[in-house]
Parts: C-alpha cells; sequence; structure tokens
C-alpha cells in the first residue's frame, strides 16, 4: 500500500527486501480523498521542519482533483517495479483502503503486506496510521517501510 509514486529507491529497497526469492507485488494506492486531514498533514510537516510544505497544504489536491495524480503514480510506480524485473498489478483504492486491503490479501493468498508512506508522526503515535490499523485486519505480517525522500 503506497501514498504516492515509489521513487528509484524504494524500488530498490522493496525488490530487494527477499534477496533473490521471487516475489510479486500487489499495489493498492490511495489518492488523498476527502478524509485526508489537512492539519494533520501540516503537523506532520512541521515536525519534520518543513515550514514551507506545511504552508502548501491547501494546495494539494484532494478528492477527485487528486485522482488523476494517483493514477500517475501508481502507473509510475508499476512501470518501475516491472523495469527492476518484479512482476506487479496495482489499482487505485478510493474508498475504505483497509477493506481493500483485506480483501486482496485474502483473494492473492498474500505473504505479507508493506505499507510504504511519509513518516505521519500524529497517527503513528495513536497508532491510527494505515500500517497500525492493518496488522489488526490483514492477518498476514505488515511492515511498514518510509518512502526514501520527498520526490
Amino acid at each position: 500500500m503506497i501514498e504516492k509514486a515509489l521513487t528509484s529507491a524504494d524500488v530498490e529497497f522493496v525488490t530487494t527486501l527477499h534477496g533473490d526469492e521471487p516475489v510479486s507485488f500487489h499495489v493498492l494506492l490511495q489518492p488523498r480523498g476527502d478524509q485526508a486531514d489537512r492539519l494533520l498533514r501540516a503537523i506532520d510537516d512541521v515536525a519534520l521542519g518543513e515550514l514551507d510544505e506545511a504552508a502548501r497544504e491547501r494546495d494539494t489536491p484532494e478528492g477527485e482533483e487528486a485522482k488523476g495524480f494517483g493514477e500517475r503514480a501508481l502507473e509510475v510506480s508499476l512501470v518501475a517495479l516491472h523495469a527492476a524485473g518484479s512482476e506487479a498489478r496495482g489499482r487505485l483504492v478510493e474508498n475504505h483502503p483497509l477493506d481493500a486491503l483485506k480483501e486482496l490479501v485474502a483473494e492473492t493468498d498474500a505473504d505479507e503486506v508493506i505499507v510504504l508512506t511519509d513518516p505521519h508522526y500524529v497517527e503513528e503515535f495513536f497508532h491510527r496510521d494505515w500500517a497500525s490499523r492493518a496488522r489488526h485486519k490483514v492477518g498476514v505480517p505488515v511492515l511498514k517501510l518510509f518512502s526514501h525522500s520527498k520526490e
């Protein structure tokens, strides 16, 4: 599960996690929707010392406006995974990402879930981030990784 396009460093990291063992990826990406809380994102930006980012949160596309960005981010991510030699499929998730994740795990008989995001300090502190909530829902190990850059 991702929230933005994978960077080259992210792709290298996830494709080498299991050494030479063959893996395939089923990528879920949720564009920022109405549930995205600008205040929490701004607090995260401030905590990271990125004051300019915090001031620009209101300009970040959300909802329907974010869907096009999400489609492009998903396509970029899948192309990068394929270029790294991995089998990869993906789709956008517009509602209830954890329900979609649980269904995908069951349908693909997944061995593990990787949640790759930027730090979200407020949600993490209260265990409301995707990885923390997924651990109670999907029935397989959940690995939380932080994206390697703000690209």
